[in-house]
């Protein structure tokens, strides 16, 4: 059966070679069918025309390369297309691919959902359903750079999608290393980007198991508001959290720096007091601050803030030596912009009750 048939779309090399001497096979094995399946596309055992019959037939008795399925494609008039993705047990995810002018971002999802409900993120929103495994993770990659011939590949990948990265640590890790390999898609340490809204032991972690780019999803620079804004902040407040980016930070011998993003939601973490206390907080790391104007969804009260409001928090920021950008908004037009991602679900995640708890990102 072949719901029984180990998917190696989501193996490492480290891991694919370990499958090849399990059956028998020379390691070489291992680079070859990488390349076959992240640089050319190939899901076609029978299309590996290095293999042997033998192996060939091997690999079709025991294995099989099965990516998620491609349900609805959503774009957006300045160029962002949005992928509303059907995983195997009948979950849905998106991503989203976002065009720039020297290069094109995948923002992926890690999660069905997501327990940690921020209350300024839809997909928070709509609770959580289930963790994604490397294949459904690296699959949204596959599917990105080989579904449509007429789209660029995708040249960075940022974990922003759908659920929180570092709860689900060690597939996404997998999925991370199948992207940094040269013999699959080559994307460097600067080009892979894990969000966490703050899961300090795995930030503790990370740097252990792969180099890959940090962003904390901050939102607040005290404790009472990121209480609010941001639940997980009660099991992790900003001192733990300071604490493990230091720590992140020492393990590169300060030649690297951190991306803090900040959604900016009026009368809620804009004004410029925030702003002042939020360039103290942050004055002994080294970091670049992203602002991201909120996006509206349907059933929330917030509101973006005011153009005036987000030029002076930004100004502050700026005066205090801090490199500031300000996101530009795209896929809003297709609910895909920060903070949108919630999925066309056929049945409620909620009704199925996975989750208890008050919601959080």
């Amino acid at each position: 059966m072949s719901d029984k048939k180990i998917n190696l779309l989501g193996y490492s090399l480290e891991s694919l070679e370990a499958f090849f001497n399990d059956i028998g096979e020379p390691k070489f094995r291992a680079k070859q069918f990488i390349k076959w399946v992240h640089q050319k596309g190939i899901l076609d055992f029978s299309q590996m025309t290095d293999f042997n019959k033998i192996l060939r037939e091997k690999l079709e008795l025991i294995a099989c390369l099965r990516t998620p399925m491609i349900e609805k494609v959503y774009k957006s008039p300045e160029g962002t297309i949005k992928y509303l993705v059907k995983l195997e047990s009948g979950s849905m995810i998106e991503m989203v691919r976002i065009p720039e002018k020297k290069r094109m971002t995948l923002c992926i999802s890690s999660q069905a959902g997501c327990a940690l409900q921020c209350t300024f993120c839809a997909t928070g929103a709509q609770g959580f359903e289930t963790n994604l495994t490397p294949d459904e993770i690296i699959g949204q990659l596959w599917l990105a750079n080989f579904y449509q011939d007429d789209e660029p590949p995708i040249t960075n990948v940022v974990f922003m999608g759908m659920g929180e990265p570092l709860l689900n640590f060690e597939p996404v890790i997998e999925s991370a290393k199948i992207m940094k390999e040269q013999l699959a898609y080559g994307l460097s340490r600067k080009r892979i980007t894990i969000s966490t809204s703050g899961i300090t032991p795995q930030i503790d972690r990370l740097c252990d198991e792969i180099d890959v780019s940090l962003a904390i999803s901050l939102h607040a620079p005290t404790n009472e508001l990121r209480d609010e804004i941001v639940p997980i902040n009660k099991k992790y407040p900003i001192s733990n959290l300071i604490n493990s980016c230091n720590s992140y930070l020492k393990k590169y011998d300060g030649k690297r720096s951190i991306t803090i993003e900040y959604i900016l939601i009026d009368g809620i973490n804009d004004s410029e007091e925030l702003a002042r206390k939020l360039a103290k907080l942050l004055s002994n790391i080294s970091c670049k601050i992203n602002l991201i104007p909120f996006n509206p969804f349907e059933g929330s009260n917030y509101k973006r803030s005011e153009t005036k409001a987000i030029e002076n928090f930004k100004k502050i920021l700026m005066d205090k030596g801090f490199i500031t950008t300000l996101r530009v908004t795209r896929g809003d037009a297709i609910d895909g912009a920060c903070g949108q991602l919630v999925g066309k679900l056929n049945k409620s995640i909620k009704s199925k009750k996975l989750i208890s708890h008050k919601l959080i990102s």
